[in-house]
């Protein structure tokens, strides 16, 4: 039996962030670099990003917090899942980072062990909604531990949602499975390139949310929307390419679309880095609509490989142009005086992000 306990909370967290004080300090790129792809420059606070255009735009440096109406405000609760009642993933860590492997310079060794954790699913639920409607919804990783209180996000969909910009969804807060990268259980989740964690969300997350507070959610991946920054935005596109059928809608914010998949694989041996390298290119048009971003202080080599793909501007100027040659739905913003997953940015731009994305559902 699945134990849970369940909570009554005011708020949310995008959180799975790297401390500042465990990477380097990373350059400042510009938009004209080389690797680059061509941009529209946006004049301007960064809030009028053009909610029914495609493509490159750069925005900033200023990033003011969103304009949020009065509008009658929805519902969050919590409940907890613990990692022993998991058939996907009972739980790893690691004591020590990993080395650098002498037979394979892309991947690392590392020693792990099991380690056990409990994970807050912390569920929105809008006022409009109505018990027994089929409802759209958005998955969004690196959720908040169990009370924490930041209501901005909350606040942005009452606030669309009244104003019609997007449909009465339902939003769900995944907390990781502790550390990160390689060797550590959000690694395992979020840096993996396979369908393994949109199938434990389908099989063990979504089942709970439905059975804990009376929603239904829809099956129609065009109702399906998922969303992160970081690994979190690198696991948000995975799941939209291993099961399309799940998943349509994308928002990645500072995406790790680089080589930190563990364990190693060698039928994709640069990680996500091959998405924009060779998966893509290589592959059918999947019904994928992203909206991407990347901030001009965005991370460089942080870690001890030094493979080439560990830029995160250069990898996510690549995922826009790759999905650009491949006439994919995509609008890919490059944020001025922004850092890793840029908080102010990040509130910012929420608004049209979640406006742009769910263009076209029904």
């Amino acid at each position: 039996m699945t134990h849970v306990r369940l909570f009554i909370v005011a708020g949310l967290l995008m959180g799975g962030l790297v401390s500042a004080d465990e990477r380097p300090t990373p350059p400042t790129r510009s938009y004209t670099d080389p690797g680059a792809p061509p941009f529209t420059v946006i004049k301007g606070d960064g809030t009028k990003l053009p909610v029914n255009a495609q493509g490159n735009f750069v925005i900033g440096p200023d990033y003011p917090a969103p304009a949020i109406a009065e509008a009658p405000q929805g519902k969050l609760q919590q409940f907890t899942m613990d990692s022993k009642d998991s058939e996907f993933y009972p739980g790893i860590g690691r004591d020590v980072s990993g080395t650098v492997d002498p037979d394979n310079p892309k991947t690392l060794i590392v020693q792990t062990h099991p380690q056990p954790y409990q994970r807050t699913i912390t569920v929105y639920i809008p006022k409009q909604y109505k018990t027994g409607d089929s409802a759209p919804f958005i998955v969004i990783h690196d959720g908040p531990k169990l009370g924490e209180l930041d209501t901005t996000v909350p606040r942005i969909l009452d606030s669309l949602i009244a104003a019609h910009r997007v449909p009465v969804m339902i939003a769900i807060m995944i907390q990781n499975g502790g550390g990160d990268a390689q060797g550590s259980e959000r690694g395992l989740e979020y840096d993996t390139l396979s369908g393994k964690f949109a199938e434990f969300i389908e099989a063990e997350v979504l089942p709970l949310v439905e059975k804990n507070y009376s929603v239904k959610l829809t099956h129609d991946p065009e109702g399906r929307a998922v969303m992160g920054c970081s690994s979190g935005a690198a696991a948000a596109f995975t799941m939209a390419w291993f099961h399309p059928e799940w998943y349509y809608r994308v928002i990645s914010y500072s995406g790790t679309f680089v080589n930190q998949q563990w364990p190693f694989n060698p039928d994709n041996p640069g990680g996500a880095w091959d998405y924009h390298t060779s998966i893509i290119p290589r592959s059918r048009v999947k019904s994928i609509r992203i909206w991407m971003q990347v901030g001009d202080r965005d991370l460089f080599n942080p870690n001890v490989m030094r493979d080439d793909m560990h830029d995160w501007v250069l990898a996510n100027h690549r995922m826009a142009t790759v999905l650009k040659d491949r006439k994919y739905h995509y609008q890919y913003v490059f944020t001025l005086n922004s850092t890793h997953c840029d908080r102010a940015v990040r509130y910012n731009t929420l608004p049209e992000a979640l406006e742009w994305v769910w263009k076209g559902y029904r």
